[in-house]
């Protein structure tokens, strides 16, 4: 398999399991948000802050509809599967796998929602955009790998590992 796209909640490990998977398998990273935020020459709170949510999404669809990578595990935006083209684009590049972590562990991990450059309608909640999103992850997931409460990184990569 020539890559691995990481989908999931902001909060749900995808850059930091992506590092250490990428380093198991001898793949190399790429973290989307880190694209993005290069590409523009700030952070993404500061994108979302000054140009708006719907410019984010623009620059998160471009870079996902526009990513060449090989034996590369990348770590997508919590957003990315908001956008088809992009998720499209990823499919074609390789598998897709959804870090499934339950709700009540992402309002755990995610304390900083208004900080964190999370793309989210300034009306909704965590929980608003949890379940807008939860139904995208699945439709777009050639595998799930569910985290428990309790599961370290590590516990996570293994998983991975042991599914692949």
């Amino acid at each position: 398999m020539s890559n691995i796209i990481l989908i999931g909640m902001p909060g749900s490990g995808k850059s930091t399991v992506g590092v250490l998977f990428a380093k198991a398998l001898g793949y190399s990273f790429e973290d989307v948000d880190l694209i993005i935020s290069r590409r523009a020459q700030k952070p993404l709170q500061k994108i979302l802050d000054e140009d708006g949510l719907e410019r984010f999404l623009r620059l998160e669809e471009e870079t996902g509809s526009t990513l060449c990578a090989d034996h590369t595990v990348i770590a997508t935006g919590g957003s990315m599967v908001l956008s088809q083209r992009a998720m499209a684009h990823l499919k074609t590049m390789g598998m897709v796998v959804y870090i499934d972590v339950p709700f009540p562990e992402i309002q755990r991990r995610v304390t900083n929602i208004k900080t964190r450059g999370i793309a989210f309608h300034k009306n909704e909640t965590l929980d608003d955009v949890y379940r807008e999103r939860k139904p995208l992850y699945e439709q777009y997931a050639d595998l799930t790998v569910t985290v428990d409460a309790g599961d370290t990184i590590e516990d996570t990569v293994d998983k991975l590992i042991e599914q692949l």
